[in-house]
């Protein structure tokens, strides 16, 4: 029996999950994930940082260059390239390394705040994890089914702050502290989602009626998107049950005797 090709081989490894080799490749990687957020998050702890600087600057450079040979890799043995490249999982492993060659360009005094910033993107790290999480897979295919819903009422959500924030600028005015439209708009938002910072707040007895009225419609619209992301998370779990799916884009919707992704092309998984 021929062996297999270098490339056919790799993408077992790397994308197959049901291959002693592949659940040995991704447990490794999970545990490299991990480390590399913890070394990230005792790097912003100034007392830590200060001692022991030189040996996380040196495991961040190794989690750096591990996770761009895993990169280069899917890359490498992926059927499509590109369509793993401009994938959500294809971004997020992009944004994993991206920070630590970002600051060696940004360099000097004068970018440490950029490099801060940089720094920090390396948290994305932890979104390679779903890659790995079949149930988090699942939700995020929900709420990308669900997206227009989620924008429609996010946009309504907008016009009713926009006409309670108007309201209540003319109803309070300058001397309650609306000072403008804009900040009465932000008072509507803080109202609508019941977080109620309680920096403005209405005195006239119209004022504390139209406040009232926006409470009760917050309580009541609250619950829109998560009902909009539970029917879809419903539809997608009853596809995952009786679909397969691609382990090189994450999609599902393939017919039940499909061999290949008719997204992306890649074999699917049995």
């Amino acid at each position: 029996m021929a062996a297999k090709p270098v490339k056919e081989q790799l993408y077992e490894v790397i994308f197959g999950t049901e291959t002693p080799a592949g659940r040995r490749f991704d447990l490794y990687l999970i545990v490299a994930i991990i480390l590399s957020i913890l070394i990230a998050m005792l790097d912003s702890v100034e007392a830590i940082s200060s001692t022991y600087h030189y040996q996380f600057f040196m495991l961040e450079w190794f989690f750096t260059l591990l996770f761009t040979l895993e990169y280069g890799a899917r890359l490498y043995c992926s059927p499509k390239p590109g369509s793993y490249a401009r994938s959500f999982f294809g971004i997020v492993d992009l944004l994993a390394i991206l920070p630590s060659y970002l600051a060696l360009i940004f360099s000097g005094s004068s970018f440490l705040v950029i490099i801060r910033l940089l720094r920090v993107l390396r948290i994305f790290r932890i979104l390679k994890l779903m890659r790995y999480l079949r149930d988090a897979n699942v939700l995020w295919r929900s709420m990308l089914s669900s997206r227009r819903k989620i924008f429609v009422f996010f946009c309504s959500v907008l016009v009713l702050a926009t006409i309670f924030g108007s309201l209540m600028y003319v109803v309070e005015g300058v001397e309650s502290g609306f000072t403008s439209i804009p900040q009465s708009i932000y008072w509507a938002i803080v109202t609508i989602t019941t977080v109620g910072y309680g920096d403005i707040t209405p005195h006239t007895v119209v004022g504390q009626m139209l406040a009232s009225l926006v409470m009760v419609t917050g309580y009541s619209i609250i619950a829109v998107p998560t009902g909009i992301i539970t029917a879809e998370l419903a539809d997608e779990l009853r596809r995952e049950r009786s679909n397969k799916y691609c382990a090189n884009c994450n999609r599902s919707g393939h017919d039940s005797d499909a061999g290949h992704c008719k997204y992306c092309g890649a074999e699917l998984n049995p």
